[in-house]
C-alpha cells in the first residue's frame, strides 16, 4: 500500500504561496475533485516556526505538544493516568457563527485505567462523570448501582445516524476453496446472528447487510431505472441476480445456535458445488481435498462469537478450525493474505470516491491492506469509475447502490452487526440540546456543564 505522502503527490502537482493567508494547489489532470479538495482542505495546519525552534520531528515522539489552533490547549498530564485540556483564551474562532453554542466546557479531563473493570468502578465512584458504554453485557447487568438507582446517575440511549463500520466475516478469495460462489453462500448461512444477538448480546444490535448501511446510500429491493442504466451495460460481467433480484439481504436464523432449515440449504449448495460427506462426515471435492475452513482471530473476547459459528460450520460437515493467535501473527498473516476467513471492516464514505479502489478495486487486489478478500471484477472496476465520476449528490447515490448491490453479490463477507445508539451514562449535571448533531454525540461540542446540578450532587455527598 503506498504511503499517504505518495499518494498525496500524485494528486497534488504543485504547491504555491499567495500571499500570508493563501496558499494555492494545483491538482493532476487525471485526480479527482471530491478526493482532491477534502484531501488538501483537511490538511493540519502546523507552525514551521515552533519546528524549527525546537528541533522536533513529526515522526519522534516527545512530551511537549506543539503549537496547534484549536479552542483547547493542554494543561496538565499525569503520565498513563490523565490528561486535562483547558479552554483557549485566544482562540482564533471564538466569534465565528458556526462556534456559537460550541466549546461549552472550561476545562475537558481525560482519565486512564488499566482495564475495563477499573474503568467502571471509577464511573460509579465518581472519579469522573462521563461514560460511552462499548460492552453489550455491561449495558445490560452491570448498570445496578445506587447513584443510578437514585437518579444522580443517568443511563440512555441517543441516537447514532452514523453509517456501519462493515464489520464482517471476510473470505480470502485467494484460496481455490471459495472459487464457487455456492461455497460463499453456504458459509454465510450458517452464522446464526439472530441467536447471537440474543444470547450473547442482549439484543441490542441490529444486522448489516450493506456497506453503507444505516444511510441513503445503501442499496434496497430491486435496482432502480436509473440504476439499471449503469448495471445493464455490463450485465455479462455481474453476478447473477443483481440486475433481475433484490439486493441481497442476510439470511435469518432461528432463536437455536444451528438453524436446522439454513443447514439445509447451506448443505444442499455444498453438494451442488461437488463438496460431499465422506463416511467420516467431512466434505470432500473429486480430487479428495477436504473442505477447510480456519477462522484467526486475536482478541479472546470474540471466542463466544466464533466457537458457535465453527460448531455450525462443522455441522455441515465442514472441518472448520478456529486459530486464536497473537497480534503480531495477525498483523503478518493479514498482510500476507495467510488465512482463510477473518473479520475486518468496511468503513465508507458518503461521499465515496477513488478510495474505494483500495477496498474493491483489481489493481489493489494483491497488495492492499483493506482488499483483504483479494476481489477482482471488472464490474466492480466499471462502477467504481462510476462513483467516481458522479457529477452530483443523485448521481452519486446512484452509482453508489449500484455498487453495494453487486458488492454484495459476490458473498464475499459475511456480515455481522452495529449498534444505531450510542449507549451512554454520565452523572446528573450535564445537558444537550434536543436535536443532537445527525452524525455524532457532540458529547465535547455542544454539551454543557449545569453548575447548579454539580453543586446538589457535593452537597448531597454523592459527588466530589
Amino acid at each position: 500500500l503506498a504511503s499517504y505522502r505518495a499518494i498525496l503527490g500524485q494528486i497534488v502537482t504543485g504547491v504555491e504561496i499567495l500571499g500570508p493567508h493563501r496558499v494555492k494547489y494545483s491538482f493532476a489532470d487525471d485526480a479527482s475533485r471530491r478526493d482532491a479538495i477534502p484531501i488538501v482542505g483537511g490538511l493540519p495546519v502546523k507552525s514551521k516556526a515552533w519546528f524549527e525552534k525546537t528541533g522536533a520531528k513529526l515522526d519522534e515522539s516527545r512530551m511537549e505538544p506543539a503549537i496547534g489552533s484549536g479552542p483547547y490547549v493542554l494543561d496538565s498530564y499525569d503520565i498513563n493516568k490523565r490528561i486535562t485540556y483547558k479552554r483557549n483564551p485566544d482562540y482564533w474562532g471564538n466569534d465565528l457563527p458556526f462556534n456559537k453554542g460550541r466549546g461549552n466546557f472550561d476545562t475537558i479531563r481525560v482519565e486512564y485505567f488499566a482495564d475495563s473493570n477499573a474503568a467502571f468502578e471509577g464511573f460509579k465512584s465518581g472519579a469522573y462523570t462521563f461514560r460511552q458504554e462499548n460492552s453489550s453485557k455491561s449495558w445490560a447487568t452491570a448498570y445496578d448501582f445506587p447513584a443510578l438507582d437514585e437518579g444522580h446517575v443517568i443511563k440512555t440511549l441517543l441516537p447514532d445516524g452514523g453509517m456501519a463500520t462493515g464489520q464482517s466475516y471476510v473470505m480470502n478469495l485467494r484460496r481455490d476453496k471459495f472459487d464457487d460462489i455456492r461455497v460463499r453462500q453456504a458459509v454465510g448461512l450458517l452464522f446464526n446472528f439472530e441467536w447471537s444477538n440474543e444470547s450473547l448480546f442482549y439484543g441490542q444490535y441490529a444486522r448489516i447487510n450493506s456497506f453503507w448501511e444505516n444511510s441513503e446510500l445503501a442499496a434496497a429491493g430491486m435496482p432502480s431505472d436509473a440504476e439499471l442504466a449503469l448495471l445493464e451495460p455490463i450485465a455479462d460481467l455481474l453476478p447473477a441476480g443483481v440486475i433481475d433480484g433484490e439486493a441481497v439481504m442476510a439470511p435469518v436464523s432461528g432463536n437455536r445456535t444451528l438453524d436446522r432449515k439454513n443447514l439445509r440449504k447451506a448443505s444442499a449448495l455444498l453438494d451442488e458445488a461437488g463438496w460431499t460427506v465422506g463416511d467420516d462426515g467431512l466434505r470432500r471435492n473429486a480430487a479428495g481435498e477436504t473442505l477447510t475452513i480456519e477462522i484467526i482471530e486475536d482478541s479472546p473476547t470474540f471466542d463466544r462469537v466464533h466457537l458457535p459459528f465453527i460448531d455450525n460450520l462443522k455441522a455441515a460437515g465442514i472441518d472448520a478450525i478456529y486459530s486464536r493467535i497473537d497480534p503480531a501473527q495477525m498483523t503478518d498473516r493479514s498482510r500476507n493474505y495467510d488465512f482463510d476467513m477473518m473479520v475486518d471492516q468496511f468503513p465508507m464514505s458518503l461521499e465515496p470516491s477513488s478510495g474505494l479502489k483500495q477496498y474493491f478495486g483489481s489493481e489493489t487486489a494483491d497488495q492492499s491492506v483493506f482488499n483483504l478478500m483479494g476481489l477482482k471484477s471488472e464490474a466492480v472496476d466499471t462502477l467504481i469509475e462510476h462513483v467516481m465520476n458522479a457529477q452530483n449528490k443523485a448521481e452519486l447515490a446512484t452509482s453508489v447502490k449500484a455498487l453495494d448491490r453487486t458488492l454484495r453479490a459476490y458473498y464475499f463477507w459475511v456480515p455481522q452487526w452495529f449498534n444505531d445508539a450510542y449507549r451512554v451514562a454520565y452523572w446528573d449535571m450535564y445537558e444537550h440540546p434536543e436535536t443532537l448533531p445527525p452524525f455524532a454525540l457532540g458529547n465535547l461540542d455542544f454539551w454543557w456543564h449545569n453548575a447548579e446540578k454539580a453543586a446538589d450532587l457535593k452537597a448531597k455527598g454523592v459527588l466530589r
